[in-house]
């Protein structure tokens, strides 16, 4: 009788450990990307708190033999005693060399069409109506052209407004990539003029940090998180812009609830032109670091670990410096392409000035055991000490997307 109670409590705690590791197996092969570049003549090395070990599936030839640029193999991804996660594709590619920046710039840009911010009722005759509302149009909505007229411009909206007599505009729009057809009638308010009922933004301007610059491809890099109008939170559509030069002029300290940020004012000289704005940050042509930095190599996301790092930034000192920070967490899900890593600043210097990551700084190249692994991106309102990071792998890709047009 005592032997089968053992028995079964023996079998009870064998179905749980056995439920256990396959409920672990599911959430990685769920968590997990199904694809990892490798940098030639490495192997891919799953940086996890669990011990995943990789084997090579494709045939019985060794990883080495796959080692050259452009070739790709598949791998079987494993717990222990052979617990199968999953197979995953590793593209072996180049070790990209890039100059690390932390300057600061200047960004100017300008919309493609002009973005709806805002709404207002008109006032006319003792009532009040919003033309643009009961048309359909929405706040985030992105105005492309009025009569088959395009609009880039506050003032181009208005002229079309104001000049339509009464009768009905064609608003063609832009609304979460899918285009639209609406037919808005302006009202007549109150002081004589025809008006829609609607605020729009044509332009943003800002300061932010410098992440890269390729000195192969004159490409560069920065911000690690796309530029969003500041009433919408949407991403504004570039139609065209440049960074310039900016003097960082003072530092406001940040606090818990308060984030702080980088003063400066732009110089007016043009150093490069933006082409991209995306959620992994800005890119274009130009932007050189103004100090005599060496190229170094771009880490992959596989080789980025929990533990101490540096980022570099510029204060208004007007130097860029190297600051120590640690990396708490490392998050490489597929779909979470800007919030990849938990820093904390730790740097005592950096602490005593900025409160920790600040506006202003978003951008700022993370260093890793001799390689650029990331950027900067968000600050933890309650905890300016604490933020977020983007793999410099994922913007990477982003900016590959201006070398193929130049190619």
């Amino acid at each position: 009788m005592r032997l089968r109670t053992h028995y079964r409590r023996f079998a009870k705690l064998l179905s749980l450990a056995i439920i256990t590791v396959q409920g672990f197996a599911l959430y990685t092969q769920a968590t997990l990307p199904d694809q990892y570049y490798v940098a030639a003549g490495e192997t891919l090395t799953i940086q996890s708190t669990l011990p995943i070990t990789s084997t090579n599936s494709s045939d019985s030839m060794p990883v080495e033999a796959y080692a050259a640029p452009g070739n790709s193999y598949n791998v079987d991804l494993k717990l222990p005693y052979g617990v199968e996660i999953k197979q995953v594709q590793v593209q072996v590619v180049d070790r990209e060399m890039v100059i690390p920046g932390g300057n600061p710039f200047g960004i100017k840009m300008f919309t493609e069409g002009v973005m709806v911010v805002g709404m207002s009722d008109i006032a006319s005759g003792g009532d009040s109506s919003n033309p643009a509302r009961e048309a359909g149009v929405k706040v985030g909505d992105i105005i492309l052209s009025m009569n088959g007229q395009p609009v880039l411009t506050n003032e181009d909206v208005g002229a079309v407004v104001s000049s339509c007599g009464g009768r009905a505009v064609e608003v063609q729009l832009e609304r979460a990539g899918e285009s639209m057809t609406y037919q808005l009638n302006p009202v007549r308010s109150d002081d004589g003029v025809y008006r829609a009922g609607i605020w729009v933004r044509d332009s943003s301007a800002g300061i932010g940090t410098m992440t890269y610059y390729n000195p192969t491809t004159n490409v560069f890099a920065g911000l690690g998180h796309a530029i969003c109008d500041v009433d919408t939170g949407n991403i504004m559509p570039l139609h065209s812009g440049e960074i310039v030069g900016v003097k960082i002029t003072g530092v406001h300290r940040g606090a818990s609830g308060a984030p702080g940020e980088l003063r400066g004012s732009f110089s007016g000289e043009k150093v490069g032109e933006l082409l991209i704005n995306s959620q992994e940050g800005i890119f274009g042509l130009g932007v050189k670091p103004l100090r005599l930095a060496q190229a170094i190599p771009l880490g992959l996301k596989y080789e980025v670990q929990e533990g101490p790092a540096s980022i570099l930034c510029t204060l208004d000192d007007g130097e860029t410096q190297e600051y120590a920070i640690s990396v708490e967490k490392v998050n490489i899900i597929e779909n979470n392409p800007t919030k990849n890593m938990v820093i904390r600043v730790t740097d005592p210097q950096l602490l005593a000035k900025t409160g920790g990551i600040v506006q202003g700084m978003s951008g700022s190249p993370i260093l890793q055991n001799g390689k650029l692994i990331g950027a900067v991106t968000h600050v933890f309102v309650n905890d300016p000490t604490r933020g977020y990071g983007i793999f410099a792998e994922n913007m990477a890709k982003m900016s590959k997307n201006i070398e193929t047009k130049q190619n």
